[in-house]
């Protein structure tokens, strides 16, 4: 219902590859079958909605799709049900009943500190995570991601950072974003920098966030 491949003796945590061969092989097994039974594990706890039809994913509103490939604006009616997700999403595998006896062996993410990822400019950026998939997100994203993050945490300690990337970044996007984080987290110092930005700022996305 998650959409995943799903192996009875591996769950869903692996990857697919392909043998282009001109050798012959015996089909290694029947038909396809479903292995859900009456569980709706993936379906209630997706924090968007994107599996609400079960068997179909909206990729408009999966969490791995927005901070990944989208290029774009973060649609606001979703940004709240990110989290602290900066970099893909793994709730409808990690609820998944077939996954529980792998779920030991996978290893922990590390989280980052969110200040030092918005302090990254584009060099840093790629010196960074040149040999990682986190590339695939891009600068843009990954900073658009990490203020979406930081505001839903509502934590004031992370205005300061906020309002720095909002007066001196140079990206459209990832400044629009960080004024959104401002107005979730709210008080005067992230006021005066919201006020700042929507009498100078020259992105006109950046001005309605403010």
């Amino acid at each position: 219902k998650n959409t995943m491949l799903l192996n009875r003796k591996q769950g869903s945590y692996f990857f697919l590859a392909e043998i282009f061969t001109d050798a012959e092989f015996e089909p290694s097994g029947g038909a396809y079958r479903q292995h859900c039974g009456k569980c709706t594990r993936c379906l209630d706890l997706c924090p968007t909605g994107a599996l609400e039809g079960g068997y179909v994913m909206d990729s408009r509103k999966c969490i791995s799709y927005l901070t990944i490939e989208n290029r774009g604006p973060i649609p606001r009616e979703l940004r709240s049900q990110l989290g602290n997700w900066i970099f893909g999403c793994d709730i409808c595998q990690e609820v998944c009943p077939w996954n529980e006896p792998f779920t030991e062996q996978i290893e922990p993410a590390l989280l980052p500190y969110m200040p030092d990822l918005l302090a990254l400019d584009q060099e840093g950026f790629s010196r960074r995570f040149a040999k990682t998939a986190i590339k695939r997100a891009k600068r843009s994203g990954l900073l658009r991601n990490t203020a979406v993050a930081m505001g839903n945490t509502k934590n004031p300690a992370a205005v300061p950072f906020l309002a720095r990337t909002l007066a001196d970044d140079p990206d459209p996007l990832i400044r629009s974003h960080a004024a959104w984080a401002l107005g979730q987290i709210g008080g005067p110092t992230a006021k005066r920098a919201l006020d700042r930005s929507r009498k100078s700022d020259p992105d006109s996305e950046t001005v309605r966030e403010c």
